[in-house]
């Protein structure tokens, strides 16, 4: 499954490196890529809220290919619901628990871009304004909880801010990047990628100190 995402993200990016001759294989793989990682993730019986963040991606990435408001407000509700299953999912992992310098300056840094953009792109985008700095929010929270589980997560998060800063910017008719969707979509994947791997391996490690159970025939495996 792992190896589906990767050939299916190589194929989108193709197709959008390619566009518009490549539009329509960008477009058919879209909504598989979150998909693929859900099917890795639940292969490996990861937890559970991994498999409805990407899930809820999937449906993201679907109804932000169609036209109109209405589809790009629910497919940004989507994503906000697997912003919450990842908060969730972090508070677990004890992303929010560790009160150190880092995390209070890392908190402080992505509270300072939440505020920018909010005051910058929020004169340009309308009506959208109001569930765009809402978005913000919940999309800043999540970058911060994921850096608790490690530098993977953490970059990851990172990552997902800088695709959906591209978006914004994009919406507030600012000037775009040569290949703009390219660039969103590259820095989206590799965000769905690091987030996932980051957990996986991340919930796989035994605590230190503490040796890895040995799994039998007779012991029923470990719930998440």
């Amino acid at each position: 499954m792992l190896l589906l995402f990767l050939a299916l993200a190589a194929v989108h990016l193709a197709g959008l490196a390619a566009a518009p001759a490549g539009t329509a294989v960008a477009h058919a793989t879209k909504p598989a890529l979150a998909l693929a990682l859900a099917g890795y993730t639940a292969a490996r019986r990861g937890p559970w809220t991994l498999v409805v963040a990407l899930l809820c991606g999937c449906a993201g990435d679907t109804l932000l290919q169609l036209d109109g408001d209405t589809a790009f407000l629910a497919g940004m509700g989507c994503f906000a619901a697997g912003h919450i299953a990842y908060l969730v999912l972090f508070t677990r992992m004890g992303g929010f628990s560790r009160a150190r310098r880092r995390t209070y300056v890392l908190a402080a840094c992505y509270a300072a871009v939440w505020a920018v953009s909010a005051l910058v792109l929020g004169a340009d985008v309308g009506a959208l304004r109001a569930p765009l700095t809402g978005y913000g929010l919940l999309l800043a929270a999540m970058a911060l909880g994921a850096a608790g589980p490690g530098p993977r997560t953490g970059t990851g998060g990172a990552l997902f801010v800088l695709s959906d800063g591209l978006i914004a910017t994009g919406l507030a008719h600012w000037p775009r990047l040569p290949g703009h969707q390219f660039w969103i979509m590259l820095t989206y994947l590799a965000a769905q990628y690091l987030l996932t791997t980051g957990v996986l391996d991340a919930a796989a490690t035994p605590p230190r100190g503490r040796p890895a159970a040995r799994s039998t025939a007779s012991s029923p495996p470990s719930a998440r």
